[in-house]
């Protein structure tokens, strides 16, 4: 199949395919006589298959490992428990994060008086942290 039916049947961009093949993260696709790319259903599979790890968030690098290990046959299932406690973990912090902002930003918001007058908290907040 073409490029354009394994992205489909993937769910994936063509540009996104050419880039997973040009640093390495998928073989490149047999190629036709005609110099087309030629995938075959297995090639969809590892393009669904990294579609969904990077829908999950894992890096590019993480992808990598998954691969690699989805590959090996003698793996360890700690290897990819590990990988994906790693995502959590990542994920954990992002939260901790956001819900900081989310707290900040609701206490500004709650100090601002939000009517006519020109002083606001939140204005003195962010030209604050710019002079710090």
């Amino acid at each position: 199949m073409n490029i354009s039916e394994a992205a489909d049947r993937a769910g994936l961009p063509t540009k996104t395919i050419r880039y997973y093949e040009d640093i390495g993260l998928v073989a490149p696709a047999r190629r036709r006589d005609n110099g087309y790319r030629d995938y075959a259903d297995r090639d969809v599979h590892m393009l669904r298959f990294l579609s969904r790890a990077r829908g999950l968030g894992f890096s590019v690098a993480d992808c990598r490992a998954l691969v690699a290990l989805y590959a090996d046959t003698d793996r360890k299932s700690a290897d990819v428990k590990e990988i994906a406690l790693n995502r959590v973990a990542d994920i954990d912090a992002k939260v901790a994060e956001l819900q900081a902002m989310r707290a900040t930003l609701v206490n500004l918001s709650e100090t601002c008086h939000g009517d006519d007058r020109p002083d606001c908290p939140i204005i003195d907040d962010l030209a604050e942290r710019l002079a710090g």
